[in-house]
C-alpha cells in the first residue's frame, strides 16, 4: 500500500471512529483495534501498543475538551472515586501488559477477541437497560464500596492494557452504578482514571521489540491521531442528535461483527 494512501486511510478511519466515540463519550479505541489488525495488517501486539499510544493522545485531548464542562472543584470533590479505582487499575494494567509480552500471538489473538466480544456485549446490555444519571451508591458500607472499587479497577486495568483502550466503556457505567454519580461527571472521572492507567501499561510495553511500531508507522500514527481528535470534537458537537440507546446498540453490533471477523480470519 502506498504511504500516501495508507495515511489517507488512517485519517479517514480515525475521523470516523473518533466521531462515533465522541457521540457516546468514548475514545473509540475498541473500534480502532480491529481496523489496525484487519485493514493495516499490524501484528496483534503491535496493534495494541499503537492503539495504546493513540488512546493516550485522544484521552489527553478529551480531558482538555471537557475541562470547561465540569468545574475543577467538582472533580476535586470526587477525587476519592478516581483514587479508589486507580489503586486497582494501575496494578491490573502493569500485570496484564507484562503477561501480554510473554503470550504467543495465537493466545493473544484469542484473548483480545474474547475481550472485544465482551465489550460489545456490555454495549448491547447498556443499550437494552440504559444507564441512570446517578442516585444512591450501590453499597452503603464504605469498606465494601472500597473493595468493590479496587476489584473493578483491577479488571478494567487488565482490559485497558491488553486492548490498548482507555476503558471508558467499562469505567463510566462502573462509576455511575457503584458510586451513584451522574453520567456527565462519570465521563470526566473516567478520563482521570484512564490516563494514568494507560501510561503505566504503555511504560510496561516499552521493553517490547514491538514498541518499534511507533517509529515505523509514524505517518500513519500522526494522521490517525489528527483524524481521531477531529472526529471526537465533531462527535461531541453532534451529541444528542442520535438517541444514545440506538447508537449503543448499533456500535455494539459493529464491534461484535468486526472483532469476530478480524480475529477469526487470522486463524
Amino acid at each position: 500500500m502506498q504511504p500516501s494512501l495508507r495515511s489517507a486511510q488512517g485519517f479517514l478511519a480515525g475521523s470516523l471512529i473518533g466521531t462515533l466515540g465522541g457521540l457516546i463519550g468514548l475514545g473509540g479505541a475498541e473500534f480502532r483495534l480491529p481496523v489496525l489488525v484487519g485493514l493495516f495488517r499490524l501484528e496483534t501486539l503491535e496493534a495494541v501498543i499503537f492503539n495504546k499510544a493513540m488512546s493516550l493522545v485522544v484521552v489527553a485531548a478529551a480531558l482538555l475538551f471537557r475541562s470547561g464542562g465540569i468545574p475543577l472543584e467538582q472533580l476535586t470533590a470526587h477525587l476519592g472515586i478516581a483514587l479508589n479505582l486507580l489503586a486497582g487499575s494501575l496494578v491490573g494494567a502493569w500485570w496484564a501488559a507484562g503477561h501480554a509480552l510473554r503470550l504467543s500471538r495465537q493466545w493473544l489473538d484469542r484473548i483480545v477477541m474474547v475481550m472485544l466480544v465482551g465489550l460489545a456485549l456490555v454495549m448491547l446490555a447498556e443499550a437494552a437497560v440504559g444507564l441512570h444519571d446517578g442516585s444512591a451508591p450501590l453499597f452503603a458500607s464504605a469498606p465494601l464500596q472500597l473493595l468493590a472499587g479496587l476489584l473493578a479497577g483491577l479488571g478494567i486495568g487488565v482490559v485497558a492494557a491488553l486492548l490498548g483502550v482507555a476503558g471508558g466503556e467499562l469505567l463510566i457505567p462502573t462509576i455511575v452504578l457503584l458510586y451513584g454519580v451522574d453520567i456527565k461527571l462519570a465521563g470526566s472521572l473516567s478520563l482521570m482514571v484512564s490516563l494514568p492507567t494507560m501510561i503505566v501499561g504503555f511504560a510496561r510495553y516499552s521493553s517490547s521489540g514491538a514498541f518499534a511500531i511507533l517509529g515505523r508507522e509514524r505517518p500513519l500514527f500522526g494522521w490517525m491521531a489528527a483524524g481521531s481528535i477531529l472526529g471526537a470534537a465533531v462527535g461531541g458537537l453532534l451529541l444528542g442528535l442520535v438517541p444514545t440507546r440506538l447508537l449503543m446498540l448499533l456500535l455494539g453490533v459493529i464491534l461484535l461483527v468486526s472483532a469476530l471477523k478480524t480475529f477469526l480470519h487470522r486463524h
